[in-house]
């Protein structure tokens, strides 16, 4: 049995656009009918959504079977956890909150097994390996490991260059709201300032030749991003969808938006 190739990172390295779906319900069968809808990757939200172990494995395994790449974002980059994720079989990481390029250095060495890093060695008991199923996969599991960082904090900002320099890093990922928070623009995401600083950054990331990414629901900003040339895109919130549709479906049919039934309607079905 051979490992799986992490096709998000290969794509990343290649330079093309990965367009992606938050997913927040922490269900795996949302997840799966999600997985064949055609995005390039979903994020499994730890962070946010009530996402543990053992529904985050769960939604690994969902979506197994279709042609899209899940994203783990844990609550934090916390080493443990991290190794915990990894050996769930999640190959691509979105950590939170990284402001320092010491912080993305433990990171990366959380994903990467001695002696390169300090992630411990389980892989008899981890669904990663398939129970040591997989030929070398201690040898050859940190090449498919894909590392994004969140910088979304002025302080994250300000460290940057040093964050994107840290071999091991493959991509960086810019957070409007908690940045437009840390920016003095609290709910106010699309701020000209916070917009500017966003627009700077993903250039600043794009010259140093790795992968910018981010997260937005207006799709005007999402193809503004993807022309400064960010590389992994999310354009949606699972929960945003569910509640939006069902919300204007219902409002549809209040008796102040109801409009003249017209004589020759249909019958029902």
């Amino acid at each position: 049995m051979q490992i799986p190739t992490n096709t998000f990172k290969q794509a990343l390295r290649k330079g093309k656009p990965q367009i992606g779906l938050w997913l927040g319900l922490a269900d795996p069968y949302a997840a799966e009918a999600l997985a064949g809808t055609g995005f390039d990757w979903l994020l499994i939200d730890g962070e946010h959504a009530p996402n543990d172990l053992r529904q985050t494995l769960a939604q690994l395994q969902a979506v197994a079977p279709y042609p899209v790449h899940p994203v783990a974002r844990p609550v934090s980059g916390d080493t443990a956890l991290i190794k915990q994720l990894l050996d769930i079989g999640a190959q691509t990481l979105l950590i939170p909150m990284v402001e320092t390029a010491e912080q993305a250095k433990q990171i990366v060495q959380a994903t990467h097994y001695p002696p390169a890093g300090i992630r411990g060695v389980g892989s008899s008991l981890a669904r990663a390996s398939r129970w040591n199923q997989i030929n070398n996969y201690l040898h050859e599991a940190d090449e498919q490991i894909c590392v994004l960082v969140q910088v979304e904090t002025k302080k994250g900002l300000e460290n940057l260059q040093s964050i994107t320099e840290v071999e091991g890093v493959d991509g960086i990922f810019f957070g409007p709201v908690d940045l437009s928070a840390s920016l003095g623009y609290l709910g106010s995401p699309s701020h000209p300032v916070v917009h500017e600083a966003i627009c700077n950054a993903i250039q600043a990331v794009t010259k140093t030749g790795k992968a910018a990414g981010i997260l937005t629901t207006n799709q005007n900003l999402a193809r503004e991003y993807l022309e400064l040339g960010a590389l992994f895109v999310a354009v949606g919130v699972d929960t945003s969808l569910l509640v939006n549709a069902a919300t204007e479906l219902a409002n549809s049919f209040k008796p102040d938006n109801l409009s003249n039934e017209p004589s020759n309607r249909q019958q029902g079905y």
